[in-house]
């Protein structure tokens, strides 16, 4: 009974924010409400939240104190340098765009923490995305699925869960696997290439008048000022954009009408002198978002400002302090010599008073970052209202019982095979320490009934990483999500198939190379 309801508690919950019936935080809290009083057990309810709301209380503390440490980061321009080094790559070209998603975000990632590689990304990211019309969802898809293969590094978490469970050593585990998470990897690059040329197709590539491409400047990423120019081109330099003549017809929108409204947007911007390229490339994602349901483009009217380099916030003179205190802090983080939540804490405020040190100046880089402070750790604490339930009613032990005693007895040889496809749902459907401190040891066990060895079990239990980082039991994903302003069911839609994929491949290529 338990296992039923606890499988029909995640997919009514899925199939809700999905179809976006309800919000992910309503849903996160009224349908485990609702499956525990169905369990019979919702006179427990209050003291399941509580508890689940104790486990994730730390975790909702390093999430808001992160958020304001890397906002404020941002705000002084320590990430600038690399969004300059992202832009010279991607220039105006969809495809570099959506590579350089994939590249940065695993660049990030080596510092263990999904939270950071989201907010980085994703600010170094979307202005580009919004200004060339580019789909959002495949940003948030490639950043989690890319961060998803790195998540497996020791520092990371589920290595360090694998080793401790079955008491075995995080190094022998994880570097055995390098070349299998390196095609993991490649394959996640190779994916980014293949959404780009579609996004290519769908909105174009600007191009200037005997010139293949031109580079985006950081200054055309921030929209011009009501009534001012929107890019640093002459006025009577005309602008093109070049579109897939499969734009339109993927609509109900004729072909001809469609094509009509883009060069007509584009002769009035040259026209009036208001253009440039900057409002050309917007006008042709206007025109494109229009006809195909894409991602809408920053106005000024957006209030979007994105990585102004003329922001008023700019700490140029204290950038080494800053790079320094980062570098301080990830290092004191992966040493463990503080809990994390406790260095964000006093990274955040000695950030802030180094930076800020007028009390206004504090309090308006907080206010700031409050909207995602607070929709972060608001998600986290619903979240808690599901975990609570799934585990204190039993749901969760009595699903993974139920999945672990559904495996043939013929497969007990297979058994590393076995626990690389049980870690995709496994892993999605679980928190990280309920599946490798409640599953993981019972998987170890069969297997080594069979002469499967535990560290072969270990390795083949972080292949679903990929596909976790998108569940919505990661609090991470949240970040992801709300600071790209994406619907999390549309980025659960978009995102679980080619996560899901790259788990396989990562599996295929640990057995081939004899990993797994």
């Amino acid at each position: 009974m338990l296992t039923f309801l606890g499988f029909a508690m995640i997919a009514t919950f899925l199939v809700l924010i999905m179809m976006k019936k309800m919000s992910p935080i309503a849903a996160l809290v009224l349908i485990p409400a609702l499956f525990c009083v169905f369990a019979g057990k919702g006179a427990h309810l209050g003291d399941y939240v509580i508890d689940g709301v104790g486990k994730l209380a730390p975790t909702a503390a390093m999430l808001m104190f992160a958020i304001v440490y890397f906002g404020v980061m941002i705000d002084v321009g320590l990430f600038d340098p690399i969004v300059r080094g992202i832009l010279r790559f991607c220039k105006a070209d969809p495809m570099r765009v959506v590579v350089g998603t994939a590249v940065l975000a695993a660049i990030v990632s080596l510092d263990g923490d999904g939270s950071t590689t989201f907010m980085i990304t994703v600010s170094a990211m979307y202005p580009l995305y919004k200004r060339l019309g580019l789909s959002l969802v495949v940003m948030t898809g490639v950043a989690a699925t890319a961060n998803g293969v790195m998540n497996t590094l020791p520092w990371g978490g589920p290595t360090a869960r694998a080793a401790t469970a079955l008491k075995l050593d995080a190094a022998d585990i994880f570097v055995p696997m390098i070349p299998a998470l390196a095609v993991g990897l490649l394959f996640v690059f190779v994916l980014a290439y293949v959404l780009g040329v579609k996004e290519r197709r769908r909105v174009g590539t600007l191009v200037l008048p005997g010139q293949v491409e031109r580079e985006v400047t950081e200054e055309e990423l921030v929209p011009a000022a009501p009534g001012a120019s929107g890019a640093s081109a002459p006025a009577s330099t005309p602008v093109s954009t070049s579109t897939s003549t499969s734009t339109s017809t993927s609509t109900s929108t004729s072909t001809s009408t469609s094509t009509s409204a883009s060069t007509s947007t584009s002769t009035s911007a040259s026209a009036s002198g208001e253009g440039g390229a900057g409002s050309a490339a917007g006008s042709a994602a206007a025109s494109a978002s229009a006809a195909h349901g894409g991602g809408d483009v920053a106005t000024p009217e957006d209030g979007f400002q994105g990585l102004d380099p003329h922001r008023p916030t700019l700490r140029p003179r204290l950038y080494w302090f800053n790079a320094g205190l980062t570098v301080a802090l990830l290092t004191a983080m992966i040493m463990e010599l503080l809990p994390i939540p406790v260095l964000f804490l006093l990274g955040a405020a000695l950030a802030l008073t180094v930076n800020f040190p007028h009390m206004p100046d504090q309090k308006a880089r907080i206010a700031a970052h409050a909207d995602n402070v607070l929709n972060v750790a608001g998600m986290v604490f619903a979240a808690a209202v599901f975990t609570g339930v799934l585990t204190g009613t039993g749901m969760v032990k009595h699903m993974a019982d139920w999945l672990v005693g559904a495996i043939p007895e013929g497969m007990g040889p297979h058994m590393a095979l076995v626990t690389g496809l049980l870690s995709l749902p496994l892993t999605y459907f679980m928190s990280n320490d309920g599946f490798y401190f409640g599953v993981l040891p019972v998987l170890a066990e069969a297997g080594a009934a069979h002469g499967v060895s535990p560290l072969e079990i270990a390795r083949a239990s972080l292949v679903g990483q990929a596909l976790h980082m998108s569940s919505p039991l990661v609090p991470a994903v949240y970040v992801l999500v709300g600071m790209a302003k994406v619907e999390f069911g549309d980025h659960t839609r978009f995102t679980v198939k080619w996560a899901a994929l790259t788990s396989l491949v990562v599996l295929a290529a640990g057995m081939l190379f004899g990993i797994i």
